[in-house]
Order: C-alpha cells, then structure tokens, then sequence
C-alpha cells in the first residue's frame, strides 16, 4: 500500500514553516563564514543587544574570519541576518553624546531564539560532525533502574510525592535522550565509514574490531534491556495519565502562561517527560506499537547490513591481494589532470585513456530486396539490424556453449491439473442445473451454477432475434391493435447449449413472468423471460425440458 497522502497545511502554518526555514539561509551564503563568526559573537551574550560597533571590537577579538569588516558591511550583513530572521531589531533606548555616535549606535540587535538554536546546532556539527561518538549504553541500565522505582513508588498508598516524581521522570528523560541521540549518531557515523570502498588494510582490520566487539556489545545490551524496559512501561502505563495530572497540578511551569493571540512567542515547550506524547515515543523505542517496528528492530537490522558491509569490504580487499588492485586512485589522478588541462589536451588525455577515436563506421550490408540509392541520408534511410554479437564484441563468431532445454514438465502438469480441476467444476455445475430445473424458486443455486446460467444466458440473448409486431397485426387474443397501441417485441430462437456439458437453455418472452434465481451471491430475477432447461441434443440419456417462471 502507499503512502496515506498528507494534508495540506493552513495559510498561516505554510508562513510559520517558511519563515524558520529562511533562518538557515546565512549558512548557505556565499559570505557564510563571515555571517557564523557574526553570530557566535551574539551567542556569546545572554539578553544582551550590541550595536555595529560593540560587534567590530568583539570581531577583532576573535581575530576570526569577519575581521577584516569595515562597519559598512558589517551593517549590511546584520541587517540580512535581521531579514532572514537570526537577529531581531532591539527596543532599548540610545544615549548618545554627538551626531555620530547617535548614528553609530542607534541600530541596535539582539539574538533571536531561533538563531540562537541554529547557530548552536551549525557548532556542534562542526565541532565534532565527522568523529565517532560513543554509545552510552550505562545510561540504558540507569532508565530500567529508574522505570522500576518510578513504577513501585506509584502504585505505592497514596502514591508518590509530586516533587520527587518530577525530579525521576526528567531525569529519566534526560538519559534516554542521551542514550537515544549516541545511538543515532554512532550508527549514522558507521555507515559512513562502511560506504567507503577503498579502506586499506589497517583501516579494515580497525574497523573489523569496532563491528565485531563494540557494536555487538551494544546490540546485545540493547537487547538484554528492551524486554525489561517494555514489561516496566506496560505496568506503569495505566497510572501514567493520573501521574501526569499530578506534576501539572504541582509544577506548571510556563504551561499557565496565555498564548500571545496565538503567535509563536506564546507557544511554550514542556519539559520531556511531562506529556503524554514524550512518554508514548519513549515506549516505542522499546516496543513495536505501531506496526511500524521499534528503534529496537531497526538498530537490530542496522548491525545486519553493517556486517554485510564488513564481509562486502572484505570480498574486495581478497580480489585486491589476488591481483584486482583498486584504480581509484588512477582514476583520481586522472581526474586532476582533467580539471588541470586545457579543452585541447582534455581531448588527447580522452583518447589515450578511454580510446574515444572518432566514429567507425561498420558496413552491413542491407536485404537484398532494398536498394538504397546513394544520396540517401543516413538519418532517413532504412535501419539495418545488427547481429547482437556483432554491436557487442565486434564479431559475430558464437562464443560459448547452447544452453539446455528448459524442462517445463511440472508447469505443463500443474496447468493439465488445473483445467481437470476446472472442467470438473463446470460439470458439476451443468449437473446442479439440470436437477434443480424446475424447482428453482425452492433451492439455492452455488455460484458455480449461477455462473455458468449466466454464461448461457448471455449467449442465448445474444443468439436471439427480436421480432416487432406491426401495428394492426392481430394480437393473441384474435384483437387488432390499434394505431395508439406502443408496439411489441417477441424473441426468437433465443436458446443456447453446451453440447460437452449436455444442458442447453431456452429463453421466451412472456409479459407480466418472473422469474427469481436464488442463489449464494444473492437473488437474480428475471422480468418477462421465462427459462427453458434441458439436455443438449445427442447427450447421453433422454432429454428433458422443463418450464420455469
């Protein structure tokens, strides 16, 4: 099945999203640097707004990138920032003691909290993006530790007190997202690595050891305290909303602060672990609740693939010591020298590495019964087909040996079976119909039956021949009709057989009939049609016809 379709976001949602993203849009500035030392320099303020000229003499401080700028530019790349939503204007008041130092100082910025998360979160991956982090995987002994003694001071009489269960639960979140992010970010750093095709020996025997001890030793871990941590939550589940109404009634914090009309400075973010939804994410890392798979599931299939990325590296490294030496640095070199040469000698290094000679132009001859003058372009003359050995390797020598006949035996058999299978059913059902004819109003017909009445229906009706009475022509009861009598239509040799079934079925017309069909797909009735049923001619035994209404 697809994926569910998302629904569209309101107007205001749609303005919201795009404004938080044009947040990010110093980082992908030609002058990026520039803006990231501008905006380290407001991070490392709290509450506090510069002018241009407190900004330069922290730059020249840092002696960073943004050194060099003058406060000109300096004013332009802070009014960007002001546009893309990192900074805000300040609201403080200016004291200034001439002209100059009035038009120096009276713009004046402070960080935003957006630009604030961005730039922090833009150092941490620079600070360490490409290093390997290691797996707190103590913290997740710590999280059962604490899941349990949560769970017995709850259901203990008059169960636990507010303020110590708010300091458990956050600092029960507090490790799990620990917990939670090292893993993430261990296993994205390892596929990394595995990605890489052109590990040397050391590198592969280094990273051998960190597969087959480290990450095994978490896998087993995590596996030995999933189940634990699960049979902890599904105990405390059917007290948590009562737990979590407590520490509300305890400790609001700034849920009682009123949205601002709504806007997204009145928003407020709990603290983890005091909505439900934080606790629902927690039990699916542990727990399949979704059928989805948990985080468990998933960091069990990632250790697979990376073992099979292990042995992948090591496959290559055998075909390497066996004489298939890697060219990838042939082929980075050879790169460089592209990128060095001019388009003249790009063309010549083309050649001698990848023999790209002009076109060759093979002659094959076309049918003898088309003749192609001459003059004929090539772009409008017939297509000649080339042998497949021919357009590939150049010959059209044979190579190798002809296959083996496919044996198609048992599909031939499973098909024989099948029709068996089938004719059986059709005969069954041309049985039912002839000992059921007659008495259909009383018995309830299988779908076979049903199914193979409707097939001779069809092909009786469509074997008939509608018959119209002229106006004035006597009726059945000896009456001539009259010129404001509608016309009638009568069939004729409306009937159908199977002769290797040995039934067939006559239809006729009869006004005011019905005729109902029960049977186990629902009813089927027939209005002014009255069925004949009855053995084929020259089936075996004495033909029958009986009327049915």
């Amino acid at each position: 099945m697809g994926a569910p379709a998302q629904k569209p976001l309101p107007e205001t949602d749609r303005d919201d999203t795009w404004q938080r993203l044009n947040a990010y849009a110093y980082l992908s500035a030609p002058e990026r640097l520039e803006y990231v030392a501008v905006m380290r320099v407001f991070c490392g303020t709290l509450l506090a707004d510069l002018a241009v000229p407190d900004v330069l003499t922290k730059l020249a401080e840092s002696a960073g990138p943004a050194v060099t700028l003058d406060a000109e530019t300096l004013t332009a790349r802070l009014e960007r920032l002001v546009h893309w939503g990192a900074l805000l204007r300040s609201s403080h008041s200016v004291k200034a003691s001439s002209i100059t130092e009035y038009q120096r100082s009276r713009s004046r910025y402070q960080l935003s909290k957006l630009g604030e998360r961005i730039q922090r979160d833009a150092d941490e991956v620079l600070a360490g993006a490409d290093a390997a982090r290691e797996v707190s995987s103590e913290l997740l002994a710590l999280v059962e530790r604490g899941l349990r003694e949560l769970n017995e001071l709850v259901q203990r009489p008059g169960g636990i007190d507010p303020q110590d269960a708010l300091e458990r639960v956050s600092t029960l979140f507090v490790q799990f997202t620990e917990f939670a992010d090292s893993v993430r970010d261990f296993y994205a750093y390892l596929g990394q690595v595995l990605a890489r095709y052109d590990l040397d020996s050391a590198e592969y025997q280094g990273f051998k050891e960190l597969l087959l001890d480290y990450v095994e030793a978490i896998r087993e871990d995590v596996a030995f305290r999933a189940p634990r941590i699960a049979s902890v939550l599904d105990l405390l589940w059917p007290h948590l909303p009562g737990l979590l109404e407590r520490l509300d009634a305890h400790a609001r914090g700034l849920s009682g602060v009123p949205a601002a009309g709504g806007r997204p400075e009145g928003r407020v973010q709990r603290s983890r672990g005091r909505e439900q939804a934080d606790w629902e994410g927690l039990r699916g890392w542990f727990t399949d609740v979704d059928g989805q798979g948990s985080q468990v599931d998933q960091l069990r299939d990632a250790t697979m693939r990376a073992l099979q990325s292990l042995l992948t590296n090591a496959k290559r490294m055998l075909r390497s010591a066996s004489g298939e030496m890697s060219r990838r640095k042939d082929l980075l070199r050879l790169a460089r020298w592209f990128d060095e040469a001019s388009p003249e000698d790009a063309h010549d290094i083309a050649v001698a590495a990848f023999g790209l000679y002009g076109a060759r132009h093979l002659g094959v001859p076309p049918a003898s019964d088309e003749a192609v003058p001459a003059y004929t372009s090539w772009w409008n003359g017939p297509v000649v087909e080339v042998p497949v050995a021919l357009r590939e390797r150049g010959s059209r020598a044979q190579r190798g040996r002809a296959s083996a006949m496919e044996n198609h035996s048992a599909q031939k058999r499973h098909l024989q079976e099948a029709a068996r299978a089938q004719a059986e059913a059709r005969r069954a059902a041309a049985d039912e119909l002839r000992s059921a004819a007659g008495r259909f109003a009383d018995v309830r017909l299988t779908s076979a039956a049903l199914g193979l009445l409707l097939e001779l229906l069809a092909t009786a009706l469509g074997n008939a021949r509608l018959r119209r009475t002229e106006v004035g022509e006597a009726g059945e009861a000896g009456e001539v009709r009259g010129l404001d009598e509608a016309p009638e239509f009568g069939l004729e040799s409306a009937q159908s057989e199977d002769a290797e079934l040995g039934v067939r079925l006559t239809v006729r017309r009869s006004s005011g009939a019905k005729t109902v069909l029960h049977s186990a797909d629902g009813d089927l009735v027939l209005d002014d049609l009255e069925l004949e049923i009855g053995r084929a001619a020259g089936s075996a035994g004495r033909e029958v016809e009986v009327s049915v209404s």
